[in-house]
């Protein structure tokens, strides 16, 4: 599979998720909500490294208002285009947000980080994705190079819509594998 053929199938799925209507969108929100607070690995993160909802995404922030509520660290992105790196900035109120160039909330400040290593929970965003742990992303190659050097850990989890899952997609290199695929009807461990 090709850039060009990833980018393809990127625009088909990520249109399809951008007509669910609001109601089922809710409901299978509301589905993958319970099918993550119920996951041992959850339940036992002191810490989660989770992104913060953007258009037709999987609503996140009743995942994170759970987390902060259980008194667990939360940990979102912000992104240095400049070296088109990543770092995990705790949060611990939504004003300490603003949006970035691409209109996503992410941390004003930076100075609260905690080492990718020490995350017990990462919570991977993406487009479409098959149930061997292969994920196609958003083009920005951030989540890769983030976890391109963790030690496995058996953490990475995906949040998805069964319409967002292929039979296939041919990994690269570079591509970073996924542990654990939760969709609205059913939970896949990778192996």
């Amino acid at each position: 599979m090709n850039k060009e053929e990833k980018k393809d199938l990127r625009k088909i799925i990520l249109n399809k998720r951008n007509s669910i209507d609001n109601s089922t969108k809710e409901e299978m929100d509301r589905e993958l909500f319970n099918k993550l607070i119920n996951l041992d690995l959850y339940k036992e993160a002191k810490n989660i490294f989770i992104y913060l909802s953007f258009g037709s995404e999987i609503d996140t922030k009743p995942i994170i208002d759970r987390a902060l509520e259980e008194g667990k660290e939360v940990y979102i992105p912000k992104v240095y285009k400049i070296n088109k790196e990543m770092r995990a900035i705790r949060l611990n109120t939504f004003e300490d947000l603003e949006k970035n160039s691409m209109g996503i909330l992410e941390p004003k400040d930076d100075f609260n980080f905690i080492a990718k290593e020490k995350i017990d929970l990462i919570i991977v965003p993406g487009a479409v994705f098959d149930f061997k742990g292969n994920r196609i992303g958003y083009g920005g190659g951030y989540y890769d190079r983030f976890l391109s050097d963790i030690e496995e850990k058996r953490n990475k989890i995906v949040l998805a819509y069964e319409l967002q899952i292929v039979d296939n997609i041919e990994a690269e290199e570079h591509d970073i594998k996924v542990d654990y695929i939760i969709t609205n009807s059913r939970i896949n461990k990778i192996y």
